[in-house]
């Protein structure tokens, strides 16, 4: 039988884009990539000069992406991987086996790199194996490795030759190497034409009599127009042999013109006079463009770099040097690409930590508001998480490597960080189909401004029209006044611990009226504690020996809690019936069939009988008979504000596990701030009733929802939406996934599961309710900021055209048109800079214990 081609996964490429110099450049390249075949989709970003491209590594690789870029005259950097791929075949797989690359499945589902699914477990886990929970399924455990791979000679060799740990992107060092070049280079051209250009206007104004003054201003225009001037012509003519337009082309037609008229009347002014024309030159208006357009972008390019800042202070948090101690105890400083899972690291005080992973042997308090945004230290201790990029504060400590690379939680919010700056706002597409034909409509109102004063018998008078017309125009500004914005808006977002997946999403959380609020995990802390473990029969070693196995296959919340508390002596008594015997260690049995049921729990078969750990609705649906014994208890558990599970085999009940959370810090003062602004707010929970109620009344959220399944809070949001609001849902678990993909825009807490931040079009990484807010502020100043810079870039555009082709009645200078020009694209920058001083929601308090523990 002929076997089915499985469809292929797309790769996405982030690269950068060398050579652009305004919207509409972007615009071509954009155009230029997603002409090519295998490529799905194309975004290119003007504001940090980057493409994003999603592609079929089968049918067109990185080089040929660059070929088509290079073509329309631009010109990709691409990552070492890149080139090296390109000696083999273009679909060639990169390695086999599930465990050879995980880093490409990293890539092919980037949110999971931002949480570890086994995380809920892992603390559990520590003491029976600390790497277990960072360990690929599909390879051996890097514990059991054989130490001395750690010095194996050839080990270095098949690491990538760059200290940059994720080869699948380009080396930061070599982005900044080249925006420094490209912005170096532009320096250097304009203190050259600002040089030539000011004796020019000194002459022109101050000595136009001078003998040979014509002579004077063509020698000194002519290095300025021909030499700094020249990579405004050389890639017009290439716009031009692809049939594209740019802001290249208004300058090399503008400046070209002008030079090329004083040229012809410094050589012969005796035409125009002999009909009764002057000869005028523009040797002085066509150096003194080139000189402002360049002193504009050469500040406009160090704009974008301070825009650009969130993502190179995130890329300076790893170092790119660790310290590894090898089998002897001895420790010696390595490249950090050449650190594999399971290999033991060093910490000393003071620095930051490369690679995630668990502490080892020591302890120590780890600084960790580069990702959570909480400004205390964390203790740790021997089995406890550390994440790339915190800072050791106090105490040596050993840990043992996990995640590394690009499977670090670091990197994996670089890239988030990455594409939700590249993803573009609905409103960008307007203002991108608005400057795909701006260029050519200024070309046409220029050769009109140009006919219209050479039929009224004023010939300078056209050409200087003609020219200032397509110097005064400006779509830098238009192609700005959007990717700025959201460069810096998602940038501050990062700082304050909201990451934000893609700029749709941004643009709508501005308007949600309604939100919808999951109770465990999002609304409480989702560290909840066993507050009473009754037994109604069989209370022995083997039968809490198949609660704990049952619920060690869990990942929701309560499964570790309940494990803690058997771990921990049994969980506390309930109605005098004191815990039973409780083993040294419970051992792990071997259950059968083991399947969660999202909003309800769990359930598993060993020897024949079925074991279910969930609530009491679900266990009655299952054909579980629940005397009124247990609905009494259940009851009187319920009314103090707790979550009760029901342990069953087959359809008799064997215990009741009752268990109690608490509010997140700042909870409260987040749902009253939202309330303020006019927001409703909803509580979803599968809990019961009486535990809603109190919750809800703890957090000031009048209308609550219980014993909800995860369909039910889907059709709770759907129904919010049919009213005709716009709706946002915040949520932690995979039964909140649906609602989450539902909502206007989902709201993910970083303490959650990666399938609950894979659908959400934002994430809390502190996971703390008052980050919403913070998170609603940011979006409405995000886009305050875009519409402002969009009114500013029309206006300016609506009424300098005009004026330039002199609709006033009188005539504007070229050089004053080319100060516009410049000053267009700086101010519309630095509106969008100032996003970064706008305080937004209120301070994060200092809590105890940061729970990003649990990503």
């Amino acid at each position: 039988m002929e076997k089915k081609k499985l469809p292929e996964t797309p790769r996405k490429l982030p690269v950068p884009v060398t050579g652009m110099s305004c919207a509409s450049c972007a615009i071509n390249v954009e155009r230029a990539l997603q002409r090519q075949p295998g490529v799905r989709s194309a975004s290119v970003n003007y504001a940090d000069a980057s493409a994003l491209v999603e592609y079929e590594p089968s049918v067109i690789g990185p080089e040929a992406l660059r070929a088509a870029v290079r073509g329309v005259g631009y010109d990709l950097l691409l990552p070492e991987s890149a080139s090296a791929a390109a000696a083999g075949t273009v679909g060639a797989a990169p390695s086999a086996g599930p465990a050879a690359d995980p880093a490409r499945r990293a890539a092919n589902a980037p949110a999971a790199s931002w949480a570890d699914p086994d995380s809920a477990a892992a603390a559990r886990r520590a003491t029976d194996a600390p790497a277990a929970s960072w360990a690929d399924p599909g390879s051996a455990d890097p514990g059991s490795a054989d130490p001395a791979r750690a010095t194996a000679p050839g080990r270095a060799a098949a690491a990538p030759a760059a200290s940059w740990a994720d080869p699948d992107s380009v080396d930061p060092a070599r982005i900044a190497a080249a925006r420094r070049a490209e912005t170096r280079a532009v320096r250097n051209r304009m203190m050259g034409a600002l040089a030539l250009s000011a004796p020019q206007v000194l002459i022109s104004m101050a000595f136009p009599q001078l003998p040979y003054t014509h002579y004077i201003l063509w020698a000194l225009a002519t290095p300025v127009v021909l030499v700094w001037g020249w990579p405004f012509f050389r890639h017009g003519w290439q716009m031009l042999m692809h049939r594209t337009a740019g802001m290249d082309t208004l300058v090399a037609l503008s400046t070209g013109c002008a030079y090329a008229w004083s040229v012809f009347n410094t050589l012969d002014p005796g035409y125009l006079r002999s009909k009764g024309l002057p000869a005028d030159v523009y040797f002085e208006a066509a150096s003194v463009v080139i000189a402002f357009i360049l002193l504009g972008r050469w500040i406009e390019d160090r704009a974008k770099t301070t825009a650009s800042d969130a993502i190179r202070k995130l890329m300076e948090l790893q170092p790119s040097v660790v310290l590894l101690e090898t089998p002897d105890g001895a420790t010696r400083e390595v490249p950090l690409h050449n650190i594999h899972p399971g290999d033991l690291l060093r910490v000393r005080p003071g620095e930051r930590i490369a690679v995630d992973g668990a502490i080892d042997a020591g302890e120590s308090y780890i600084d960790e508001s580069t990702l959570s945004g909480e400004p205390l230290p964390v203790a740790k201790h021997e089995g406890d998480p550390v994440w790339a990029g915190t800072l050791n504060r106090q105490g040596s400590f050993r840990m043992r490597a996990g995640k590394v690379g690009r499977d670090t939680l670091l990197a994996g919010i670089i890239r988030h960080v990455r594409e939700a700056q590249g993803s573009k706002a609905p409103v960008q597409r307007l203002v991108d189909k608005v400057a795909a034909v701006f260029v050519p409509s200024v070309i046409g109102i220029a050769v009109l401004a140009f006919i219209v004063w050479w039929v009224s018998g004023s010939l300078p008078q056209a050409i200087l029209a003609f020219v200032t017309v397509l110097v005064i125009a400006c779509p830098c500004a238009l192609g700005l006044a959007t990717p700025t914005a959201l460069m810096v808006g998602v940038g501050k977002g990062a700082s304050i611990g909201v990451f934000v997946k893609d700029a749709t999403s941004l643009e709508r959380l501005r308007n949600i009226q309604a939100l919808v609020l999951d109770k465990t995990g999002t609304l409480t802390e989702g560290k909840p504690q066993v507050a009473a473990l009754r037994w109604f029969a069989g209370d022995n070693v083997q039968a809490r020996a198949l609660l704990y196995s049952l619920e060690r296959s869990s990942e929701h919340p309560l499964g570790g809690a309940i494990c803690a508390a058997l771990e921990g002596g049994g969980g506390a008594a309930a109605s005098g019936t004191a815990p039973g015997p409780v083993p040294a260690a419970l051992p792990l049995l071997p259950l059968q069939g083991i399947t969660s049921v999202p909003g309800a729990g769990i359930e598993g078969t060993f020897v024949r009988s079925v074991y279910r750990v969930g609530n009491l609705r679900w266990l009655r649906i299952s054909g579980v008979a629940v005397t009124q014994e247990v609905e009494a208890w259940a009851a009187a558990q319920e009314s103090a504000a707790r979550t009760v599970v029901v342990f069953a085999k087959d359809g008799s009940v064997l215990a009741g596990i009752a268990l109690h959370d608490r509010l997140r810090p700042g909870a409260r003062e987040a749902v009253a701030d939202l309330t303020a602004r006019g927001i409703a707010v909803h509580l979803l929970t599968g809990d019961n009733a009486a535990t809603a109620a109190v919750i809800a009344r703890e957090a000031g959220i009048a209308s609550y929802e219980a014993g909800l399944l995860p369909g039910d809070k889907t059709a709770f949001v759907r129904g919010l939406q049919g009213r005709g609001l716009v709706v946002g849902m915040a949520g932690d678990g995979i039964n909140d996934a649906e609602a989450l993909a539902a909502a206007d825009v989902g709201i993910a807490m970083g303490s959650g599961t990666d399938i609950a931040m894979d659908v959400a079009g934002m994430t809390l990484v502190n996971a703390r309710p008052d980050r919403i807010p913070a998170a609603l502020d940011l979006s409405k100043y995000t886009f305050r900021a875009i519409r402002q810079n969009l009114i500013f870039a029309f206006v300016y555009n609506v009424i300098g055209i005009p004026l330039a082709a002199g609709a006033f009645g009188f005539q504007l200078n070229p050089m004053i048109a080319g100060a516009a020009m410049a000053m267009s694209s700086i101010t519309v920058v630095g509106n969008s800079l100032r996003l970064k001083f706008r305080p937004v929601g209120r301070p994060a308090t200092s809590v105890g214990r940061s729970t990003i523990q649990t990503i």
